[in-house]
């Protein structure tokens, strides 16, 4: 079974290679107008659209924007459930079926000096993203902004945020694939709730330092607070992203640290052609009750947990409507921390992205899920493999789409 799991990485390794390869020669046809993948609000490097000088969705010094995201999803296993037979996945959760990814309203005013940004949403994104919180299971983001006239491009963020972590976010028209990756769904984060701050150092780098209350929880489920470092290094044909987040996650005691670190290589070489490269590797110094019969349990530090995985993606603007996307990526869950289950998995994915009148783009995509254990429902049984093709459709609006 190893030797078959590697075979098949090698050869998926060897086919995104070749796609690469092809690509990067194709460069005497002419560039269309399309923008490059560039570090968004939410996360790492997302794709976007074009900015235009519109102003038809700002009221009062106040932008507002907002999308409808959703998708018909085949998946050839036919899992009993299908309100969420896709596994694995991140937030196209539904096989075999139409359903809603999300629909969300954003407000923001840029600080000058102050400013603010509020992003509401509906959908299963949003009960996935905010499961534990049902008092805000529609905030996706809230926070005031201060970047002061004098501060040289200081900025400080206080609020609920998305992470710094990751190469996609959560948004499905910010990214180059419409299924977000495994290390999206089982390796960072999808938010931070407390202080973020940001200054560029030098022309090419901005480093960042956040104090927040850890993974995903508005209310801490311990004293302590994780401390996150960020560092973003650019130039015309590439740009490098490193986040780094420390603290105790263990809930109702500080003995146990977790740290994630992550990486995301983006490349830019041509108008055409995009690529990024994302690592991740997280640990959890995990910790378990001494006495759980005492007034007050005692804590001791026990086993460590270990998730790792490395994701590569090429994004290629054939014209100014069409574009496509394959995506490949292993990730290796070491103690079951992520999935429940011992187990290395790959896949592949491939995405045919076209845009249609401003404001709308669909894609069609087929994506490949292995794991070493079987994982995935087939019927009654469980199988090593995973197969699906999905359309998704986004409609947006906003000044800067």
């Amino acid at each position: 079974m190893a030797q078959s799991m590697i075979k098949i990485a090698s050869a998926r390794i060897t086919m995104l290679a070749c796609c690469i390869g092809i690509l990067l020669t194709a460069q005497h046809v002419q560039a269309q107008d399309t923008s490059p993948p560039t570090q968004s609000s939410s996360s790492a490097p997302a794709t976007t659209s074009p900015a235009t000088s519109s102003s038809i969705w700002s009221v009062g010094g106040i932008d507002f924007s907002g999308l409808v995201d959703g998708y018909y999803n085949f998946n050839a296993n036919h899992p009993p459930d299908s309100s969420n037979g896709n596994q694995l996945r991140n937030f196209d959760y539904d096989a075999n079926a139409f359903s809603l990814n999300m629909a969300k309203l954003t407000m923001s005013h840029d600080p000058d000096p102050v400013g603010f940004r509020v992003d509401l949403g509906f959908g299963k994104a949003f009960n996935q993203i905010l499961s534990s919180e049902p008092d805000f299971k529609h905030l996706e983001q809230a926070y005031v902004s201060l970047k002061p006239t004098k501060g040289k491009g200081f900025e400080a963020d206080f609020g609920e945020f998305v992470t710094s972590a990751g190469a996609e976010v959560i948004e499905t028209k910010d990214n180059w694939n419409y299924s977000r990756s495994l290390l999206f769904s089982l390796a960072i984060p999808y938010y931070h709730v407390g202080l973020r701050t940001s200054m560029p150092i030098t022309k090419s780098f901005t480093g960042g330092v956040q104090l927040v209350n850890g993974w995903n929880s508005f209310s801490d489920n311990n004293s302590g607070k994780t401390i996150g470092l960020t560092g973003v290094y650019s130039n015309p044909k590439f740009t490098l992203s490193t986040n780094y987040y420390v603290g105790p996650e263990n809930s109702k005691t500080n003995k146990g640290y977790r740290n994630l670190l992550d990486a995301t290589l983006l490349l830019t070489p041509t108008p055409k052609v995009s690529a990024y490269i994302n690592y991740d590797y997280g640990q959890n110094r995990n910790a378990g009750v001494v006495d759980s019969e005492a007034t007050n349990p005692q804590y001791q530090t026990t086993d460590l947990s270990h998730w790792q995985g490395i994701a590569a993606a090429l994004h290629y603007q054939a014209t100014s409507k069409i574009a496509f996307t394959p995506r490949f990526e292993y990730f290796k869950d070491e103690s079951g921390f992520s999935t429940g289950t011992v187990q290395n998995i790959n896949e592949f994915t491939l995405t045919g992205e076209y845009k249609m009148p401003e404001g709308l783009l669909a894609r069609l995509e087929y994506r490949r899920d292995n794991s070493d254990q079987p994982y995935f429902v087939k019927g009654s049984r469980l199988v090593d493999a995973q197969s699906t093709v999905e359309v998704g459709i986004v409609a947006f609006f906003g000044p800067k789409r």
